[in-house]
């Protein structure tokens, strides 16, 4: 420290001795330090930061029964990753079924149903098909930015309204 602070008073005899080249060497300076604070011209982010949801309640259209008679009807899907699309594929039993992947993905996605411990492909595989329907399409919403609905206008009376886009079955093309 004390040899930077030594150095200091040296060069202000030399840039002050330069005489016309002393305002153009301020300039110069503040230039060089430039680099660690933002630009003036770019435009400085105050909005607050959305977190980005990855976790979606959902509610059974008629519950899972579990093996002691109790139905369970809420439960939360979180977002999907690649690799959990990509794991159910070295599965025998859906390379046997490629029906079957809609069960395993669902099983990897669901992080809660109910007060079951946990949720895994055997119990998705013992839902009513109509809870299973529900959520291949629950998937599918929240997977494909929120919604499969798309704006459309009346072509009588020009109303727009909305429709609801369902696709296929996962693992379906």
């Amino acid at each position: 420290m004390r040899r930077s602070a030594a150095k200091a008073p040296a060069s202000a005899p030399q840039t002050a001795a330069a005489g016309a080249d002393f305002p153009r060497s301020a300039p110069a300076a503040a230039s060089a330090e430039a680099p660690a604070a933002p630009p003036a011209a770019a435009p400085v982010d105050t909005a607050p930061r959305q977190q980005m949801r990855t976790e979606f309640p959902f509610e059974l259209p008629r519950g899972y029964v579990d093996d002691s008679g109790t139905v369970h009807k809420d439960g939360v899907m979180r977002l999907a990753t690649a690799r959990d699309e990509l794991i159910p594929l070295r599965d025998v039993r859906v390379q046997e079924n490629p029906a079957y992947l809609s069960v395993v993905l669902l099983g990897r996605v669901i992080t809660r149903l109910g007060t079951l411990a946990m949720v895994h492909d055997g119990v998705v595989e013992n839902m009513f098909a109509s809870d299973l329907a529900f959520l291949q399409d629950f998937y599918r919403q929240i997977n494909a930015e929120g919604h499969t609905r798309a704006a459309v206008e009346c072509p009588h009376c020009s109303e727009p309204f909305e429709v609801e886009l369902g696709g296929s079955r996962l693992g379906e093309s």
